[in-house]
Order: C-alpha cells, then structure tokens, then sequence
C-alpha cells in the first residue's frame, strides 16, 4: 500500500531515467528520487499544480522536507531540487524557470546585499564635475564606464584606444574577471564622456591605453588605485559614503530593475559563477521574483 501511495508519476519517472544516464551514480539516483517522491506528497496534499509552482511553495517544501536533516544534507537536497526544476522548466512541465532562486535561509542570513545609490545620488555625483578640469573630466569618463557597463576599475584602466569604435558604438573588454572577453554597446552620453576625455583632457602620448595619468611622463593609469581613487575623492567631496563598486552595483540593480534576467545579468557584469550574480541579486530578492516571475509577494 505504502508503495502504491508513494508512487511518482511517469513525467517523474522519465526524468529519473534520463538522470541515472547524467550521474551514474546509484546513491545520487536514489537521493534525486527520495525528494522528488517527497515533492510529489506535497504537491498532493497541498492540492498544487505542478506546472504553476512558485517559489513561495518550493521554499515550503524544502523547509518542511529539510527540517530534520543536517546542513550538507539539506545543501545536497537543494542541488537535486534546482536540477529537477531546471529539467521541467525547460521541458514545459513547469511555467517559470525556479531553479535559479532556490537558496538556503541561512544564506540569507548571513548575505550582506551589496549597496547601491539612488537615481539622485548619482545625478548628483556626476553634476558634481567640472568639466573644464582635465582631472575631472577624465573622473567623468570613467565613472560612466562603471555606472552604465558595470565595468570594475580594474578593467576601466585597461581599456585602450583601439578597444573602442565610435562607429558600432561599443566597446571591447579584453581582460574580465570570468576570462570571457566581451563587446559591450556604449550610449550616446558615454560616447560623449569618453569622446569630452580624448579631446579636452587625455594628454598626447604614445601610449595606447585610453586612460593616463596627470602628470608628465603620462603614463597609462596605475590598474589598481587611480580609478579608484579619483571616484572616491568625488564620493567625498559629495558627502557620499560610498565606494567605487557601489557604481557598479548599482548597474546591476538598473539590470534586474529593468527585467533582465540572471543569465544575461551575469554576463553583463562578467561573473565566473552564477553564485556571484545570486549576491548581487540579494540586493533586492524580491523584486527579482517579482520583475523576473512575474510574482507578487
């Protein structure tokens, strides 16, 4: 009797079918079907369709089955929850693609969202320049590199003439953080910042790298500190208790305002993981589900 009440349905069979090909692991197989058995429960007694699951009752679900198990176990069971998920989404049995917000209470928790600035804190940091000063207009250029590309300063100061076209409007990033090199777009304004810097404030040099420094011999930008350091400075002189990166953040929280999802998002900011991109969206968790799921919590 217990069997027969315990039985999973075809779709679910299927899919344990096509996982023991994946892993070949007999005790893993058996894992992926201890929780599929067990969502297959909870869909019945909570009367859910699984092809409208949410994540409100996915997160139920995982804190019902995981109460009783240490925290590698419960780990391990969200990893074979995120692959079902997957599986389903991309084989139409379930509406909204989960797998992706699956994450622990815990890491919650411990999660220190990365900070941002308001629309206005922005405007005003960039009206704060004087654009008849080299130094300023050269912290101009780069601070619309790291507010609409999300660009690190790392990568800004590495930038170099011919990394640019005017006429594609965008940019080549040679070297990122995920060794994936990429072709960004450039805005009109950014092409006006960058355009302003080569005429009015980059000094003449031999030197192909986009961004030098102040003084004689005018040398390239120092990778580490210079963009940093003049993007601080103005923070400072605005009374803004910030970083650089929090133009960056800030970039990535426009993206998620804007519906952009996960994936592209962690393309956008050259991630190595997906992981990295789950901490920048703990800016704003909810309204990922929301904007991206189309969910109201």
């Amino acid at each position: 009797m217990t069997e027969i009440k315990n039985k999973i349905p075809e779709e679910f069979e299927r899919y344990l079918d096509y996982y023991k090909i994946q892993v070949r692991r007999k005790e893993t197989v058996q894992g992926m079907r201890s929780i599929i058995s067990s969502l297959n429960l909870y869909l019945k007694k909570s009367n859910i369709v699984l092809f409208k699951i949410s994540i409100e009752q996915v997160d139920n679900f995982l804190a019902l089955h995981n109460k009783n198990y240490a925290t590698a176990t419960c780990r391990v069971n969200r990893s074979y929850l995120r692959e079902f998920l997957k599986y389903f989404y991309r084989n139409g049995y379930i509406k909204k693609n989960l797998a992706p917000l699956v994450k622990s209470p815990p890491e919650f928790a411990r999660s220190k969202p990365p900070k941002f600035l308001r629309p206005k804190e922005v405007e005003k940091l960039f009206g704060s320049l004087d654009l008849s000063v080299p130094k300023d207009i050269r912290t101009y250029s780069t601070m619309h590199l790291v507010y609409y590309l999300g660009l690190r300063p790392r990568e800004v100061s590495l930038i170099t003439l011919d990394d640019i076209s005017f006429r594609q409007k965008e940019i080549f990033i040679r070297s990122r953080k995920n060794y994936s090199p990429a072709h960004l777009p450039l805005s009109d304004d950014t092409i006006k910042a960058i355009t302003a810097y080569i005429v009015g404030g980059r000094p003449k040099s031999k030197h192909r790298t986009l961004f030098l420094q102040l003084v004689p011999p005018y040398k390239p930008v120092n990778i580490n500190n210079d963009v940093t350091y003049h993007i601080r400075d103005c923070m400072r002189k605005n009374n803004l208790s910030a970083t650089t990166y929090w133009l960056r953040h800030s970039y990535a929280q426009n993206l998620l305002e804007s519906g952009a999802s996960i994936y592209a998002i962690k393309e956008m900011m050259g991630h190595k993981s997906i992981d990295s991109t789950h901490r920048y969206l703990s800016i704003h968790m909810n309204l990922m589900r929301e904007i991206i799921l189309d969910e109201t919590l």
